[in-house]
């Protein structure tokens, strides 16, 4: 088989993620697989097995043996390059939970592995396979955790969905999940000098040409924005943020926690208001959770709280050559002060049909279309000023992910997949990202955020818990109505309950739901 190599530099969104790291603000995601090895051949998976089978899966990305090379200065984005010594057990490592290897050591050993930097001079990605989980409620005997890492320039929620697939089987028996490549990556080469400096030299005389195009074609929704504003028209916390603690600075130190529910109950509430969405009830879960965390704390703000929301941007194909980022946002009013779960809910409903329809929202998307036609110098200049926690806007209060996932039993090595998290980054100005990968029937709320300012992330877990039964029981009443008529105009997203998933759910099975720790130490984090 012949391999071609190509040119492949990062795009603007890429690059991006990598000059906005620092010390404190670590862009890479991370999955937390759980794995029962009792359906494996022998009842038992070895970590060489884990090994082998990556060796045999490292054609379905490029990512894999890839490495940045940056350039002088950052006076262009960044290429990807062969890593010429590349070696896979470099990048997957193996340890066991120190005792008495229960839910609490286990989110304190999360926690701390997503706090430490990835190593920028080889691939952007590692492994680290966790034994010892056997006093954790909800896990079987034997299971044991898979935590991967990867640099955000490298990849976003959906293709991570994709790249997860891409590894993982559907039966015991090694079946592929999805089908695997034919054809052999080609490998990433280092572009000559002068090709270099040319697309360097291009890019910095184009970009204001495309960066002007680029305000025109948002100039109409500008101009409807600045006339509100004017006229007074808008809403007076139309585009602010109340302050609260998780508007601080940041640290090294990250906090981890999670749940999970089963995902049949969330499309059950969300019928509690009509044309309600899975991605409204999960907001109005967390708004829900933060609503009586802040309240317990004496902080809870008059205004509503603002969420982040991210918004795949790939083609509805999904056919996409570059793995990499292809994301754009929303900021959300998560109507925090409101009391009543349902009302909640339909002002979350309103409020997200009103922000697709480009009612609101604006200054999200179009930074992200913006920030394509900047140069990179400029990019990396820029960005390091608004990471630096003196200048940190403050763009909303917390960031939610609902990225859903496979809707299928998933296995790898022949072990059961059964339980999954996610954990994403921080900045200053926004210390709490809330992650809610679904997987077979299941969705997990996964709480990221900072030691500093939340250090009693337990107690949040149980207010996400206790948002969850406030809305399930919750009775629907006749001031819960259809969306407004602004909203209707809107064009129609299909919503299949729970967004656009890679599979469908064949068969309804017993489903191990999430742990709920038996224990209720409150005592600070080691």
């Amino acid at each position: 088989m012949n391999e071609q190599s190509n040119i492949n530099q990062l795009s603007a969104q890429d690059a991006q993620f990598l000059y906005i790291q620092s010390a404190t603000n670590l862009t890479h995601v991370m999955a937390v697989y759980i794995y029962d090895p009792s359906t494996a051949p022998g009842g038992k998976v070895r970590f060489k097995d884990i090994i082998e089978h990556m060796r045999k899966r490292m054609d379905i990305s490029p990512m894999f043996k890839r490495k940045l090379y940056r350039l002088p200065l950052d006076i262009d984005h960044p290429y990807w390059v062969e890593d010429e010594h590349f070696d896979l057990e470099a990048h997957i490592s193996h340890s066991r939970l120190p005792e008495p290897g229960d839910w609490r050591q286990f989110c304190i050993h999360v926690a701390r592995h997503h706090s430490k930097p990835l190593d920028m001079n080889r691939p952007l990605w590692d492994m680290y396979v966790l034994e010892g989980l056997d006093n954790i409620p909800g896990y079987a005997k034997g299971s044991y955790a898979i935590l991967t890492r990867i640099h955000h320039s490298t990849i976003d929620g959906v293709s991570g969905a994709h790249f997860f697939a891409a590894i993982s089987d559907k039966d015991p028996d090694g079946t592929p999940a999805i089908p695997l490549p034919k054809t052999k990556i080609a490998a990433n080469a280092l572009p000559t000098t002068a090709e270099i400096l040319n697309r360097a030299i291009n890019s910095t005389v184009t970009s204001p040409v495309k960066l002007t195009q680029a305000l025109m074609k948002f100039a109409p929704a500008l101009l409807s924005s600045a006339q509100k504003n004017l006229t007074g028209s808008a809403e007076k916390t139309e585009s602010g943020v109340p302050q609260t603690r998780f508007n601080a600075a940041v640290t090294p130190h990250k906090m981890f926690d999670a749940i999970t529910f089963d995902l049949d109950e969330l499309k059950k509430m969300r019928l509690k208001a009509p044309e309600a969405t899975i991605n409204d009830v999960v907001l109005a879960i967390c708004s829900g959770a933060l609503r009586r965390y802040l309240t317990k704390h004496k902080e809870l703000p008059e205004e509503p709280l603002v969420a982040v929301a991210p918004v795949n941007a790939r083609s509805r194909s999904g056919e996409e050559s570059n793995p990499g980022t292809n994301i754009s946002a929303m900021t959300i009013k998560i109507w925090s002060n409101i009391a009543d779960p349902i009302e909640r809910l339909a002002a979350i409903r309103d409020t997200t049909r009103e922000t697709k329809a480009a009612k609101s929202g604006l200054s999200a998307r179009i930074m992200t279309d913006l920030s394509k036609h900047i140069p990179g110098v400029t990019m990396a200049g820029v960005s390091r000023i608004l990471t630096d926690e003196r200048f940190a806007p403050k763009m909303s209060n917390l960031m939610v992910s609902n990225v859903p996932g496979p809707q299928i039993q998933l296995y790898m090595n022949g072990a059961k997949l059964t339980h999954q998290y996610g954990l994403a980054p921080l900045a200053h100005g926004m210390g709490l990202f809330i992650a809610t990968p679904s997987y077979n029937g299941t969705i997990s709320f996964s709480i990221i955020s900072d030691r500093k300012i939340m250090p009693d992330i337990e107690f949040f877990r149980e207010c996400l818990q206790k948002a969850f039964d406030e809305l399930r029981d919750a009775k629907p009443s006749e001031v819960v109505k259809k969306p407004k008529k602004a909203s209707e105009t809107a064009k129609k997203q299909p919503d299949s309950g729970d967004g656009s998933v890679m599979y469908r759910r064949v068969a309804k099975k017993p489903r191990t739901v999430a742990p709920k720790p038996v224990s209720r130490d409150k005592s600070k984090r080691n």
